[in-house]
């Protein structure tokens, strides 16, 4: 599959089949696990969020930057036109996640939004608000039976989703605000933007603050070098005339 078909909100023309129903917290679902490690096995669609990354890289000991060169692949997705970093299977080790070690995760307590949610997806709209539901694995082995709000507690969802939601509905706006900036700017100085958007979403953090505040920091910051990057721009073009 071609990278920019995996952008931030999944395969492109994907999302939520009608096969795949919305849970309410009391309902119940069932679904068969091995434990054999096969979901981690042959997957391009493992999309990171800039809190993903920020807790992996916590888990490693390194920083943001350095654990995305080492175990992602980035590139800018085709309809969100913001930077995509996902993680890039192991082909020399049958596609597999670069964490499964032993048929097993070596990130278990840090491991990203997707993987702690399976079988489940989740759904943010723009006014932030979530659904879930349930994405059927079609994998054998003993059955697990569980309603959604304890599976949930179960995988540490409810402590992490203030900043689950927070990334989307940030994310959302930046997507909206696309081709005002893809249209102001040139090649070249649109390239110098892009890396100052990765920057801000994924690697100008400090792994000993929250956080939170500092996406928000970075979104501040990113909007004065977005005037400082068009201001640039509009001098290139008068000299051009």
């Amino acid at each position: 599959m071609r990278d920019r078909a995996i952008d931030l909100c999944g395969a492109e023309g994907g999302g939520r089949a009608p096969d795949m129903p919305l849970l309410a917290a009391g309902d119940r679902f069932a679904f068969q696990c091995a434990g054999c490690g096969g979901c981690c096995r042959g997957r391009e669609d493992l999309v990171l969020s800039g809190y993903d990354l920020y807790r992996l890289a916590r888990r490693l000991g390194l920083p943001p930057r350095i654990t995305a060169r080492a175990f992602c692949r980035s590139y800018i997705g085709a309809v969100s036109r913001l930077p995509v970093l996902r993680l890039a299977p192991v082909r020399a080790e049958g596609n597999n996640c670069p964490f499964l070690t032993g048929g097993r995760c070596a990130v278990h307590e840090a491991r990203p939004l997707a993987c702690a949610l399976y079988p489940l997806g989740q759904e943010i709209t723009r006014e932030g608000k979530v659904a879930y539901y349930f994405q059927n694995t079609g994998c054998g082995g003993r059955e697990v039976r569980a309603t959604l709000a304890d599976y949930l507690a179960a995988q540490g969802i409810p402590e992490r989703e203030p900043q689950d939601v927070l990334w989307a509905v940030r994310c959302m706006a930046l997507e909206q605000e696309a081709p005002f900036w893809e249209a102001a700017l040139g090649p070249v100085i649109l390239r110098r933007f892009q890396a100052k958007l990765a920057d801000a979403l994924y690697y100008r953090y400090d792994l000993a603050r929250p956080w939170p505040e500092q996406l928000k920091e970075n979104l501040a910051w990113l909007a004065g070098e977005r005037a400082r990057l068009e201001e640039m721009q509009q001098q290139l073009n008068r000299k051009k005339r």
